[in-house]
């Protein structure tokens, strides 16, 4: 009778599976430092598209990625750095500070697993035998792993999920450059000195390498014209053997990655030319596609490459999860487009507006989000109600109406009503009403009473129990104001006094968690980029929290809970950016990632903001 041991039999009949199959390709020479990052799609031979930017041009930089994050490390800007970049790698967008290496070089190379990336060698300006650790899950300086068994550079790096590889490269010994053709090896989980692997069949510098969970591959190099591609069975030691042929014109200075089936590499020298073999059989490489800007040394990763091992990682749900951070942004030109709060990257489609209009504001429960107060056509009406579902992209449906009719508002919510604050109707006249609804329950809104102020142009947040209206402006006056007002969400009545904003201005947005309220921007009456913020369970006035990335007004603000997000608005012109902070510190704002569309006047809402906890 057999005797099955399931696990190794699950990795070999597995060894081969395609794990994930975004490529990222970061930076390069082009021959200038470019901070350009293309991505494609491994299992299908085409060309790359624009993902997004690093934080600065780069070139000869190091990197690695697992299944939900991809970072670019030290390079040449011109001169050598220990910036660490970090994007998702399943969304677009430009990249973000992850924090530094030990020591700032170039001419280095990388490698991952799920948990853990490793930058290996290079120069600062001497050839370099350290190899920095990075943990993907937390931003954080990279710590020492061990030493190569040689100082070098250019060496070409990959590996298995328990095992990291380092081939190659080249050394200095007296002032004169020397390629080496030895391989060493790590274990990723043990930190540690390298050992020796075995030797590449001839001395060789900056190849391209690609892998899966058992094979290496690595090809070209600076040897000239070279056409071998030699590989080693990772779980063994010992020398490499020829396995492949690349096309004619490889050279050095290209990289490589793969999604565990497939490899694809750039095949050296400024040039946009990507190639691609299948690992397990050889053969002869062919034409994948092209790069979308010619460059050398781009740095590859991707979400699939051998060294990810499938079960660690929940596999992403098929269906939507409630409560997950998804946002939806209101647009102009009739559209609402969403993305993931937690994840940075570039808004996309949801779905259409039932009625095209401007100049309202959104609240939202676990599931649905409402639209209130509608300016359409350019009137001040403003009774149109609509909702649409967190759940399934697509149009936004008929909710009801308003109790009276007006525009400018603001609006909070618990995980059962919804509240509309202010506004501003017909003949730049400012409301004190306050309205609720059941976002469960279609139908109209009802008189909830009256703010401390009438005003417009304010910003509403709050907790599962304490609605926040913050800011605005009185018509009356005309003035702009520094009022903060409180309301119990459960009841009805009036609103009392909280305490006042650090600024008085108009044009204000704002989010929260579900302990402390932030606003943003807005006119003083010039534009501004400040924020601050009240923790919402007392009262008392607000205090500085710190600035956006730019001014900006009229944007739209939401949480996850743990992060506010700020989308768009206006400032001598509609914006595309959208910013981002840690609600529960104080600092500034960093870039979150583009827009899908320009716009002002936007209001966002989503499944996971400060009122929805408790």
């Amino acid at each position: 009778m057999a005797v099955w041991k399931i696990k190794e039999r699950n990795e070999l009949v597995r060894q081969f599976d395609i794990r994930g199959s975004r490529a990222i390709f970061m930076g390069g020479g082009a021959p200038g430092d470019s901070n350009v990052v293309d991505f494609v799609n491994i299992s299908n031979a085409g060309d790359f598209s624009d993902f997004g930017d690093l934080t600065a041009a780069r070139d000869l930089a190091g990197g690695g990625a697992n299944f939900t994050r991809v970072v670019c490390t030290g390079g040449h800007e011109p001169s050598n750095v220990d910036r660490i970049d970090y994007s998702e790698i399943k969304t677009t967008g430009n990249f973000a500070d992850f924090a530094n290496l030990t020591d700032g070089r170039s001419y280095l190379s990388g490698m991952a697993n799920n948990t853990r990336q490793i930058s290996s060698g290079g120069l600062d300006p001497s050839h370099s035998n350290i190899q920095d650790i990075i943990s993907f899950a937390s931003l954080g300086d990279a710590v020492d792993f061990g030493n190569l068994t040689s100082a070098k550079a250019l060496d070409t790096n990959h590996g298995s999920p328990t095992r990291g590889i380092s081939a190659g490269g080249v050394v200095n010994p007296g002032g004169g450059n020397s390629n080496l053709n030895i391989i060493d090896f790590i274990t990723f989980a043990t930190l540690g000195n390298a050992t020796d692997f075995g030797d590449l069949t001839a001395a060789q510098r900056s190849q391209s390498s690609f892998c899966d969970s058992t094979r290496m591959c690595i090809a070209g190099g600076q040897a000239p014209g070279t056409t071998k591609i030699e590989k080693i069975e990772i779980a063994t030691t010992g020398n490499a053997t020829d396995f492949a042929d690349a096309i004619a014109g490889t050279t050095e200075n290209g990289r490589g990655t793969s999604n565990n089936s497939r490899g694809i590499y750039n095949r050296g020298g400024v040039v946009n030319t990507v190639h691609q073999l299948t690992i397990a059989t050889g053969g002869t490489a062919t034409d994948f596609g092209d790069m979308t800007v010619a460059r050398t040394a781009a740095h590859a990763a991707s979400d699939g490459h051998g060294g990810l091992e499938t079960g660690l990682d929940q596999r992403p749900s098929v269906t939507y999860m409630p409560g997950s951070g998804r946002a939806v942004l209101h647009v102009n030109g009739g559209d609402y487009d969403f993305f993931n709060i937690n994840t940075q990257g570039t808004s996309v489609n949801f779905g259409d507006q039932r009625v095209s209009h401007t100049s309202a504001a959104g609240c939202s429960d676990l599931t649905r989000g409402v639209t209130t107060c509608e300016r359409t056509g350019g009137t001040f009406a403003g009774t149109n109600m609509e909702y649409i579902e967190f759940a399934s992209q697509g149009n936004a449906a008929d909710f009801g109406d308003m109790a009276t009719g007006h525009v400018l508002n603001s609006a909070t919510s618990s995980t059962t009503r919804g509240i509309s604050l202010g506004g501003q109707s017909a003949g730049s006249t400012s409301v004190n009403v306050i309205e609720y609804f059941t976002i469960q329950t279609l139908g109209n809104a009802a008189d909830f009473g009256n703010l401390t102020v009438a005003r417009a142009r304010t910003a509403g947040y709050g907790s599962n129990t304490r609605g926040i209206c913050t800011n605005g402006r009185d018509f009356t006056g005309p003035s702009i104001l520094n009022e903060i007002d409180y309301i119990t969400i459960a009841s009805t009545g009036n609103a009392t006094d909280f305490g006042d904003s650090t600024e008085s201005k108009d044009y204000v947005s704002g989010t929260s968690s579900n302990i402390r309220g932030v606003t943003c921007g807005g006119y003083t009456p010039s534009a501004v980029d400040t924020i601050d913020y009240i923790t919402i369970a007392s009262t008392g006035n607000a205090i500085d929290f710190g600035n956006l990335v730019r001014t900006r007004t009229v944007c739209g603000g939401t949480s996850n809970n743990v992060r506010g997000h700020f989308s768009g608005g206006y400032v001598s012109g509609n914006l595309d950016t959208a910013d981002f902070i840690t609600i529960a510190s104080t600092g500034n704002a960093a870039d979150f990632g583009d827009l899908a569309q320009a716009g002002e006047y936007y209001y966002a809402v989503s499944d996971s903001h400060g009122g929805l906890q408790g």
